[in-house]
């Protein structure tokens, strides 16, 4: 259980990696003259045919159960992942970049206040010291001093691309035996590929494509490669263990993580683009993960305080490991016994059955990323 939780660390931080550096490698098509709305096209659609063969391989000899799953698939596909990305360039066709992405990354908050609505308990104040202190990194990350103004309408997009975020890290997080990490992923892909597909012919979100050489890190490469990586590692990679990561630690947790993902893009935009972060750049990165830590901390010591345990000398580090029992999260009947019973008995108190009741009946209703 333990050694889960940790990776769901390891793997949390990997996916807001991959996330990251999509940027880096689709702004190249997009200075060759590709729209926004293609390459999410390439991205999503190329993904969808990358995992439909696993997808099918991962249902063998039980598609009967795709029945069951497909209208969690559908509202995870529509959401989670193609209406995230509509909202967001919709936003960012009407205001800049950072303002976006800072209106898209209030996700986190939505998800506490969302777990609050659920729980009927208010965030504890290390929760809220953290959501604090990862926003004023978020801020100071993406350097919105002298940014351009809001646009009301422009803001309604950055704030419905959160809704669709948010949802992306809770139905995420549901555990379901009958729909393995691959089968959502990939059937969310697929149903996004279709809606965004719509979305092009219809004008509403416009295609245009430009093939031939593109500019890379001052070399000149061709188009398949930044679309070979946005396909197989910013969008099957990240999309994978984003999922995966919210199993282990729960929507909350990993969405937080997740804000660490504009910190990678700073990375790779330096490392790949040659555009060079600025100080205040890094001190915003640092307060993204003080923020992570203390919200991954209040959650331990709340399930330690609820089972009775005891704050082990290693502290901080087991925090950060430790899976997330407070958040109401549905277990497949695979999941082992001991497993089971850690998540679901004590540490929702009396709420635990009201909450996996009503998570039960939201599940359609639940990353990002872009």
């Amino acid at each position: 259980m333990k050694q889960r939780a940790a990776n769901g660390v390891s793997i949390a931080v990997f996916s807001a990696a991959t996330f990251g550096i999509s940027g880096a490698f689709a702004k190249p098509l997009l200075d060759a003259g590709w729209s926004p709305g293609a390459a999410v096209a390439v991205r999503v659609g190329g993904a969808a045919l990358v995992m439909l063969i696993p997808v099918l391989w991962g249902l063998r000899g039980r598609f009967a159960t795709l029945r069951d799953t497909a209208p969690t698939i559908a509202v995870y596909g529509i959401t989670a992942i193609a209406l995230c990305q509509l909202f967001y360039f919709s936003a960012v066709a009407r205001m800049s970049v950072g303002v976006s992405l800072l209106l898209e990354y209030l996700a986190p908050v939505l998800i506490v206040v969302w777990i609050w609505v659920r729980s009927r308990h208010a965030p504890r104040r290390l929760t809220v010291v953290g959501a604090v202190t990862a926003m004023g990194g978020l801020l100071l990350v993406l350097d919105l001093a002298g940014g351009g103004s809001l646009d009301p309408i422009g803001v309604a997009f950055g704030l419905a691309a959160a809704v669709c975020l948010a949802i992306f890290f809770v139905m995420s997080a549901r555990v379901d035996a009958n729909l393995p990490p691959l089968v959502m992923a990939g059937g969310g892909m697929i149903v996004g590929a279709v809606v965004i597909l719509v979305l092009g012919l219809t004008g509403i979100m416009p295609f245009r494509f430009a093939f031939g050489t593109v500019q890379l890190g001052g070399s000149p490469v061709s188009w398949l490669v930044p679309v070979a990586v946005l396909i197989l590692v910013s969008t099957v990679a990240s999309y994978m263990t984003g999922i995966l990561a919210a199993q282990r630690l729960g929507s909350k947790v990993a969405s937080f993580i997740a804000l660490t993902e504009v910190m990678f893009a700073v990375a790779a935009a330096w490392l790949i683009l040659g555009e060079l972060p600025k100080p205040i750049q890094l001190v915003g990165g640092l307060l993204i993960v003080a923020g992570v830590i203390c919200v991954r901390i209040d959650e331990f010591r709340r399930d330690s305080r609820t089972r009775g345990d005891r704050m082990p000398a290693s502290g901080a580090g087991l925090a950060l490991d430790h899976p997330n029992d407070v958040e109401p999260i549905l277990i497949g009947p695979s999941a082992s016994a001991a497993d089971t019973r850690v998540r679901t008995a004590p540490a929702a108190g009396n709420h635990a059955a009201d909450l996996a009741a009503e998570a039960s009946q939201a599940q359609g209703v639940g990353n990002h990323q872009n």
